[in-house]
């Protein structure tokens, strides 16, 4: 898309993103079951039939959050841990970092909090959520903590089990964020969170140098 193009036509195709900017607000404040697809049409500037043209269930809307809002961080976190050939302690080191980064400036806090809400009354959520986000992450992490296992770095046992233990205080943390500090509860400092939870790590987790 070039600058000397119509404004409308531009502002047609960003369409889609404002919208779906708009929901992530709207689902982050009211949840989803009590999100109206007219406040969503009005916070993106646009009319409610105007939104059917692009996305015609709210089903359909919560993929495109997923897909155009949370997706992106986590594939950079994802493609992060799957490229790295690091010894497993300087992969703690960088994937805490990243972790903490995307928890502190992206958006996934408050979508998680409302699967984990609704996920009995609309179950399609939690499926998409896992499919898209969770399960993904949490098969390249298993499987950076298997390779450590077979180069002797990491004591044995489950990885998979490894790798909720290693994610686990992030995800709290940020459930504690988005629904306790809103009534007033402190919010945990996630930078020293992670180097914590690095010194903890080190020393239950790693095989001590003989």
């Amino acid at each position: 898309m070039t600058d000397t193009e119509p404004k409308w036509r531009r502002r047609k195709e960003a369409r889609p993103q404002e919208i779906a900017e708009a929901a992530l607000a709207v689902f982050a404040e009211r949840g989803f079951a009590a999100a109206k697809l007219e406040e969503i049409a009005k916070r993106a500037g646009v009319s409610k039939a105007a939104l059917y043209l692009y996305f015609d269930t709210k089903e359909a809307l919560f993929a495109e959050v997923v897909r155009t809002a949370v997706a992106p961080g986590v594939a950079r976190v994802r493609g992060m841990i799957e490229a790295s050939e690091l010894p497993f302690d300087q992969f703690l080191q960088l994937f805490a970092g990243a972790l903490t980064a995307n928890a502190l400036t992206g958006p996934a806090g408050g979508i998680a909090k409302m699967v984990i809400g609704e996920s009995r009354n609309f179950p399609q959520l939690a499926r998409l959520w896992v499919d898209e986000i969770v399960g993904p992450m949490l098969s390249a992490l298993t499987g950076v903590v298997a390779k450590a296992q077979a180069k002797g770095e990491v004591r044995s046992g489950d990885p998979r089990v490894y790798a909720v233990q290693i994610v686990a205080p992030f995800l709290v943390s940020v459930l504690w964020r988005e629904t306790f500090v809103p009534v007033g509860e402190e919010p945990f400092d996630l930078q020293a969170l992670a180097a914590q939870h690095l010194a903890t790590l080190r020393g239950g987790l790693m095989e001590r140098a003989s």
